[in-house]
């Protein structure tokens, strides 16, 4: 058994430490200037190639509906989950969101008494997340249907692009969020495997709000 000996304060060597209160003040400054480093907003041009990016790197996400719901009116309004996976068929030059849907699914319906949705995006599995909020408008052009189109979606529609049931959705991004890496997923697994080795943090990771 180890056994404890008290020693009086007097005979221990205390030259050099830093005071509690003093190293807490440290902290904070380090960690704001991590936090500093870290945080890069997006607005403009900036935030919508972004999320062009961010977008075509995960090519389907979480479509959520209900999201401004009335939680008084929810037992008779909210037919679904409200989430489900849907594979963005194009961004458009002016940063719109396109999908193709059934105009008799829980998502249309819910979409004609809620236009307001959340997109949730990851693109890889430590990199590249996405969260959207926007306005959707639901459409039958038929030259719209056709560009969205592809062969294997008549997996979902039998009667293939002229499906009658075929409708599209645009969702028109309002704001965001995103999760990422500075220097892309190499350079990001480099920094995190030379980080465990020597016991260091080297995060080359980035967040900010994006305003569209």
């Amino acid at each position: 058994m180890i056994g404890w000996q008290s020693v009086p304060l007097s005979e221990c060597n205390v030259t050099g430490l830093t005071p509690i209160s003093s190293r807490r003040t440290d902290d904070a400054e380090r960690i704001h200037t991590v936090d500093e480093t870290e945080r890069s907003d997006l607005t403009a041009s900036d935030a919508i190639e972004r999320i062009r990016t961010l977008v075509d790197s995960a090519e389907t996400c979480f479509f959520c509906t209900n999201v401004g719901s009335d939680g008084g009116n929810q037992a008779e309004s909210i037919m679904s989950s409200g989430t489900r996976p849907m594979s963005v068929r194009k961004v458009d030059a002016e940063e719109n969101l396109w999908f193709l849907s059934a105009v008799d699914s829980h998502k249309n319906a819910e979409l004609q008494r809620d236009p307001l949705v959340c997109l949730l995006f990851q693109g890889s599995p430590h990199a590249e997340f996405l969260h959207l909020r926007g306005t959707a408008s639901i459409t039958t052009d038929r030259r719209t249907i056709a560009e969205l189109w592809s062969p294997f979606i008549k997996t979902w529609f039998t009667e293939g692009v002229d499906d009658p049931r075929i409708t599209a959705i645009c969702v028109k991004p309002s704001e965001g969020y995103y999760w990422d890496n500075k220097h892309g997923s190499a350079v990001a697994g480099v920094k995190l495997l030379i980080g465990a080795v020597i016991g260091k943090t080297m995060d080359d990771s980035v967040e900010g709000r994006l305003s569209v």
